[in-house]
């Protein structure tokens, strides 16, 4: 009884393990600007038929491809929601950097430091 626990324990902490890592691809193009709609299953998609990929990515990409379809599909709200973005979020900070004259605070900020400073 104790070894079909252990058992069952196992397969579970597996099933997990791969459930959170399924998706990745389609995680990772929605953390950017907007790509349209199922940008992790294109991602992945890509990866398999790159010739330029390697051996350990297609089959990476192969696994994760029905998960990152089902993530996309999940996720279309989102696209929906963010059809019109196309910042990305580097974009926007540069901008709101530029508007707040964070640059010429971070000068004044380490002018002083940079007198005392040894020359390389």
């Amino acid at each position: 009884m104790k070894a079909l626990k252990k058992c069952h324990v196992t397969g579970f902490i597996v099933c997990l393990s791969l459930v959170s890592t399924s998706g990745c691809s389609s995680l990772m193009m929605h953390s950017g600007p907007s790509k349209g709609y199922y940008p992790g299953t294109r991602a992945s998609a890509n990866v398999i038929t790159d010739k330029d990929s390697g051996w350990v990515m297609r089959p990476l990409a192969a696994i994760d491809l029905p998960f990152s379809a089902v993530m996309d599909t999940l996720l279309i709200p989102l696209d929906y929601f963010r059809a019109d973005d196309i910042d990305s979020p580097r974009e926007r900070v540069r901008r709101s950097e530029q508007k707040n004259n964070t640059d010429e605070i971070m000068q004044e900020t380490i002018a002083p430091y940079a007198v005392n400073a040894p020359a390389p």
